[in-house]
C-alpha cells in the first residue's frame, strides 16, 4: 500500500499548524483505482472538502485490490474504504467483521446505458467465444475482486474452471494492457479508466461484459466497521458531506471540462484520456444521493453463494447504514442537477 501525498501536500501542512486541541482526527481512506475513486479526487479541488484539516484530515492509502483494502479494515489499519461487492461479502464472512456497515454508493456496473467492464482479448487472437477460453491465460487484479467474481461466474456458465479449465492470474490493471499486447496472458479484465487507453482499444476487442457474466452489480460501495463509525460520527458526516458535495460537482454536466482537468491531475495522465466519457453516461453510475442500490447487491451476494465463494448468503440490509450519508445529504439540501 502507499499514499497519496502530492494532492493532500497544502491540507497536511494546515494541520500541523493547528494547535493540538483543535488537532483534527487522522481518517485513513483506502482507494484501489485513482480517478474511479472519488476520494481520490475529492480533495484535488479547493472548496470541495470543506471540512478537510478542520475536523478530520484525510490520509489516503493504495491497494492494489479492494481484497488486501479489506484486510487492512480487519487489522484495524484503515477506518474507511471503497470495497467491491465480493470483499465486503468476503470481509463480513470470512475476516470475522460482522459490524462491517455499507455507507454509500462508490459506483455501480452495468446500469442500463451506463458503462460495464470489459473483457478483452487481443484482435488478431483465435479467441471468438467464451469457450474458446479453455486451456487460456486470463488476468485479474487480484482473486476475490468483482471482476475476478464476474469472469470466474461466465467461466461457470461455460463449464469452465481455474486451475482445471484455464489459468487465472493476478496482474496490476496498469501492467495488464502490456501483458496482453506481448501474449504474455490471453485475455484481461478491462476498467475504467485503463479500459478506454486508445493504445489497448487499437489493438484489442472485447469478448463479454461484466454486465453479460453477472448483470448489474454494486460494484464499489464505501464502508466502515460499526465500531469506528460509533466512536468517530461527527468527523464521518463531515467526510462524507464533502464526499456528496464533490460527488455532485463531478456529475454535474456544466462541470465537466473542469471535472476532466481534476482526473487528469489526480491520475497524472492526459485530460485527453478522460474528456469523452468521465462523468458522463460512458462513465459508470453513480447514484446522485450516494446511496447504494441494496437490491442489486442483495443480488451479487446471492451469486457469490452459488459460485460457492461464500458458505452462505449475507442479509445485506442487515449491513447497511445510510444514516450518515443521509444526514450528511440533508446538510446540503436536495440535488439540483
Amino acid at each position: 500500500m502507499k499514499r497519496l501525498g502530492t494532492a493532500l501536500a497544502c491540507l497536511l501542512a494546515i494541520s500541523a499548524a493547528l494547535p493540538l486541541s483543535a488537532e483534527p482526527y487522522r481518517l485513513r481512506i483506502g482507494w484501489v483505482v485513482a480517478g474511479a475513486d472519488l476520494g481520490t479526487l475529492m480533495f484535488v479541488k479547493p472548496g470541495l472538502a470543506v471540512h478537510a484539516s478542520k475536523s478530520y484530515t484525510p490520509d489516503l492509502i493504495h491497494f492494489e485490490g479492494t481484497s488486501t483494502a479489506m484486510t487492512a479494515l480487519a487489522t484495524g489499519e484503515l477506518d474507511t474504504a471503497s470495497l467491491a461487492y465480493s470483499t465486503f461479502a468476503l470481509g463480513v464472512q470470512n475476516a470475522g467483521m460482522s459490524d462491517l456497515k455499507v455507507i454509500g454508493d462508490e459506483f455501480q456496473d452495468g446500469v442500463p446505458g451506463y458503462h460495464t467492464n470489459e473483457y478483452r482479448v487481443r484482435n488478431d487472437s483465435p479467441i471468438r467465444t467464451v469457450a474458446d477460453l479453455k486451456g487460456k491465460v486470463l488476468a485479474v487484479n487480484q482473486r476475490g475482486s468483482a471482476v475476478d467474481t464476474a469472469l470466474r461466474a461466465m467461466l461457470a456458465k461455460h463449464n469452465l474452471q481455474d486451475k482445471r479449465d484455464v489459468t487465472i492470474i493476478e496482474v496490476r490493471f496498469p501492467d495488464q494492457k502490456a501483458m496482453l499486447k506481448e501474449g504474455k496472458v490471453d485475455l484481461i479484465t478491462s476498467v475504467a479508466p485503463f479500459g478506454f487507453d486508445p493504445e489497448l482499444l487499437s489493438f484489442s476487442r472485447p469478448l463479454f461484459t461484466q454486465a453479460d457474466a453477472v448483470g448489474r452489480t454494486q460494484m464499489v460501495m464505501r464502508v466502515a466497521r460499526d465500531s469506528f463509525l460509533k466512536a468517530h460520527r461527527p468527523e464521518m458526516v463531515d467526510f462524507m458531506e464533502d464526499y456528496v458535495r464533490a460527488l455532485r460537482f463531478f456529475n454535474d454536466p456544466a462541470n465537466h471540462d473542469e471535472a476532466v482537468k481534476i482526473v487528469a491531475q489526480a491520475t497524472k495522465q492526459p485530460a485527453s484520456v478522460f474528456e469523452k466519457w468521465a462523468f458522463t453516461k460512458e462513465d459508470y453510475y453513480r447514484d446522485p444521493a450516494a446511496l447504494p442500490n441494496l437490491e442489486a447487491l442483495q443480488a451479487n451476494i446471492k451469486l457469490l453463494h452459488q459460485l460457492g465463494m461464500l458458505k452462505a448468503e449475507i442479509d445485506v440490509k442487515k449491513h447497511a447504514d445510510f444514516t450518515i450519508v443521509e444526514e450528511a445529504a440533508k446538510r446540503l439540501g436536495s440535488v439540483t442537477q
